[in-house]
């Protein structure tokens, strides 16, 4: 009977989040493909058999597909799913290739291809805006997310949902003066008090030191307590007007893009290290935490940041996804010729094992994880 109760707690949510992401992904692409003209001949939900589908008056198919981990939409012309050129497409009519994908001008694929991105942004910002204007803002508390093991809070003590109340005899009141509390520290230890249920504690953290490379290149000792603040938001309530919640929201999305990038930056730099990587594991294992211990809001929230974790990650410069496509036409638009066909195969092809190996390592560091959560 667990086994089932876990399956509703995990399985159910993140494919459920998962399918409304890439819904809204995938939409921003069909609208603004309509709105250019081009036919969309399939518009899928998940890869393989297809479970349930329904053409529309325009000829578009729509389907549920037996594998939820993607989506994407076939335009006419197109070879494949990844927006390949059909080795037919030249026997299309010439009245079809005024609808065709490959035969467009390269800023209207251009426009098409950044559609999907720019959906998950919208609706992260529609989401954000709903909580600013209608509850109040969110904030990140002072609160222990995760302590990360090993390190020097897990020895001192500290637990997930410990609140901080000072840090070295000064108040916080989030996350962020927390760490820089921290990073103001002179001597070896910071000095804690904090709430646990309904005691009040003090505890001595004895901090740990990692050397990072700053951005000038000059490697520096920083140092940490272990602890993260994952998944815990509170909202303030607080009257705003509409137009200032969406732009609270799109100042929020962009700080979200920012920490994001600097993230990766640290990975590629080696200043962070790579076991941060998380893939469609890691999505699940969290989106099924919240779906326990938290409400709708913390889901909507986490929903939001995942939308836009989605759209930065397809702006990548990697073939393959929307990013690499638009490299492409970019280069279209300057030179006024398309990219040689068997040049954009190696591409795709160099593009998709990047993407097979990033999946692989990811879902690594994700099996790791769990172990390490179950066994530890």
């Amino acid at each position: 009977m667990d086994w089932l109760i876990n399956a509703l707690y995990y399985v159910i949510p993140f494919i459920i989040l998962l399918g409304i992401l890439v819904f809204v992904h995938e939409l921003g692409h069909f609208l603004v493909a309509r709105f250019c003209g081009v036919k969309v001949e399939e518009f899928s939900i998940g890869f393989g058999k297809e479970l349930w589908g329904r053409t529309d008056k325009k000829g578009t198919h729509w389907k549920i597909a037996a594998v939820p981990l993607g989506g994407y939409c076939r335009f006419l012309g197109d070879g494949d799913e990844t927006s390949s050129t059909s080795g037919e497409v030249e026997k299309l009519s010439e009245e079809d290739k005024k609808k065709a994908f490959p035969f467009q001008p390269a800023w209207k694929k251009l426009a098409i291809v950044l559609a999907g991105p720019g959906a998950n942004y919208l609706f992260a910002i529609i989401i954000f805006a709903s909580i600013f204007f209608f509850l109040g803002k969110i904030t990140f508390p002072p609160v222990v997310g995760e302590v990360i093991a090993g390190g020097a809070a897990d020895k001192a003590g500290l637990q997930v949902n410990d609140r901080i109340l000072t840090v070295n005899g000064r108040e916080v009141h989030s996350f962020d003066e927390v760490s820089r509390e921290v990073d103001m520290t002179v001597t070896e230890n910071v000095h804690l008090t904090l709430k646990r249920g309904d005691k009040d504690l003090t505890l001595t953290v004895p901090l740990g030191v990692t050397e990072i490379e700053a951005p000038n290149g000059v490697k520096i000792k920083k140092k940490m307590m272990g602890i993260r603040s994952v998944n815990v938001i509170e909202v303030n309530k607080e009257k705003i007007s509409l137009p200032r919640a969406f732009a609270d929201a799109a100042v929020e999305s962009w700080r979200i893009t920012e920490l994001t990038l600097r993230g990766v930056g640290q990975m590629i730099s080696g200043q962070r290290g790579a076991d941060d990587l998380g893939g469609i594991i890691r999505i699940a294992e969290m989106s099924g935490d919240i779906s326990k211990q938290s409400g709708a809001i913390d889901f909507m929230v986490f929903m939001a940041l995942l939308s836009i974790n989605l759209g930065l990650i397809n702006l990548f410069p990697i073939p393959l996804l929307d990013g690499g496509h638009v490299v492409i036409y970019l280069v279209e638009m300057a030179t006024g010729k398309e990219l040689n066909e068997k040049i954009k195969d190696v591409m795709f092809k160099f593009g998709l094992g990047i993407l097979v190996a990033l999946m692989l390592f990811a879902t690594w560091n994700d099996v790791l994880r769990l172990f390490h959560r179950w066994f530890s």
